[in-house]
C-alpha cells in the first residue's frame, strides 16, 4: 500500500512554535491594551445568515486591520488575540498573506509586519476619486495662501478619514498621513460635516460615538458638542481647540454635494505657537469658506 508522506520537519516545528506562542498568549489584557487592539482590528463577526458572505475574506482583512501605528509588528499570538481567530485560522491567514506579499516576516522581533503592497488596496480608490481631483487645486491654493496645513476628509461611520493632505510650509509638529481616522465629535472637520446634516441625525451619530477625552481639552458631552455644531451651521464652519492633539488648532467647513448633503470637509490647522483660536478664526476662516464653496460648486456640477 502507498505510504502517506509525513509533513516536512520544518513545517512540524513551525506548527509547534505557533501552538506554543498561542498558549503563552495572556488570557486577559489590561484595559489600555484592549482599547489599542480594538482600534487596530476589526473583530471577526461572522454573518451566519448570509449565504454569500465569505468568512475567509473577512478573516484576512481582520488580520490586516490588526496592525496599526502602535502595533506595527505582531506575533501570531497577538494577531490571534486581536482578531479573535483560532490558532489555526491565524496561521493560515498569516501564511497566505505572506505568500501574496501583504505581510513580511520580521525575524528579529519574532513577528510580522505589513508591506508596501497593502497600499495597492487603497490606492485605486484615491486615484479614481472625482471629488479629490476636483478639489485639489482649491486645497493647494488655500495651503499656499495661508502657509498652514490643509486637509480633505470624508466620513466613514462616525469618523472622518483623511484622503488628501497639504502640509504647512512652516515647522509643524503633527504628522497626519492620508488614511488617518479621527472622530467626528472632537474634530473641526467632523463637526463641519455634521453641521450640514439634520439636527436629529447629528444627535443620533453622536450617540453612536464613543465619547472620550483624547486631551485635556476634548469636549465629550453631547449638549456642548451640539452647541458648537449649531454655531457652525450658522457660520458655515466649525472649530476645535486642541481636542485631538495638544497644540493643534483647527477650523473646518463642509463640502456640499448633489442633493444638498455633505460629502466631505476641508480642514485647516495651525499650531498654538503661531496662532490663538480667535486669530485663526478671524483671519483664515474667510479663506477656508471660499475654498469650501469652490469645492462644493465643483462637487455639485461634476
Amino acid at each position: 500500500m502507498p505510504q502517506h508522506s509525513q509533513p516536512p520537519q520544518a513545517t512540524q516545528n513551525y506548527s509547534r512554535r505557533l501552538e506554543s506562542a498561542i498558549a503563552r498568549s495572556p488570557r486577559s489584557r489590561s484595559p489600555a491594551h484592549a482599547r489599542k487592539a480594538a482600534r487596530g482590528a476589526r473583530v471577526v463577526d461572522s454573518r451566519s445568515g448570509d449565504r454569500l458572505f465569505n468568512q475567509s475574506v473577512e478573516k484576512a482583512f481582520a488580520v490586516l486591520a490588526a496592525f496599526s501605528a502602535e502595533r506595527r509588528v505582531q506575533g501570531l499570538a497577538e494577531i490571534a488575540a486581536a482578531t479573535r481567530l483560532t490558532a489555526g485560522s491565524a496561521q493560515r491567514c498569516v501564511h497566505t498573506l505572506v505568500e501574496l506579499g501583504y505581510l513580511r516576516r520580521v525575524a528579529r522581533l519574532h513577528g510580522w509586519a505589513l508591506t508596501a503592497k497593502t497600499l495597492d488596496i487603497g490606492y485605486p480608490y484615491l486615484a479614481g476619486h472625482t471629488l479629490l481631483e476636483q478639489a485639489t487645486m482649491h486645497l493647494a491654493d488655500l495651503n499656499h495662501a495661508t502657509g498652514e496645513s490643509v486637509s480633505l476628509s470624508e466620513p466613514d461611520g462616525v469618523e472622518m478619514v483623511f484622503i488628501a493632505r497639504f502640509p504647512s510650509h512652516k515647522r509643524f509638529f503633527i504628522h497626519m498621513s492620508v488614511g488617518r481616522r479621527l472622530p467626528m465629535y472632537c474634530t473641526a472637520a467632523g463637526r463641519a460635516y455634521l453641521s450640514a446634516l439634520p439636527r436629529a441625525e447629528v444627535r443620533a451619530m453622536l450617540e453612536r460615538s464613543t465619547l472620550r477625552k483624547l486631551t485635556t481639552h476634548t469636549l465629550h458631552d453631547i449638549p456642548r458638542i451640539i452647541d458648537i455644531i449649531d454655531a457652525a451651521r450658522e457660520l458655515g464652519y466649525a472649530w476645535a481647540n486642541q481636542e485631538c492633539y495638544l497644540g493643534d488648532l483647527t477650523i473646518g467647513a463642509p463640502i456640499i454635494g448633489k442633493g444638498g448633503l455633505p460629502v466631505a470637509a476641508v480642514n485647516l490647522s495651525g499650531p498654538t505657537s503661531r496662532w490663538t483660536l480667535d486669530q485663526l478664526r478671524e483671519r483664515l476662516a474667510p479663506l477656508l469658506l471660499e475654498t469650501a464653496r469652490a469645492a462644493s460648486a465643483r462637487a455639485t456640477t461634476g
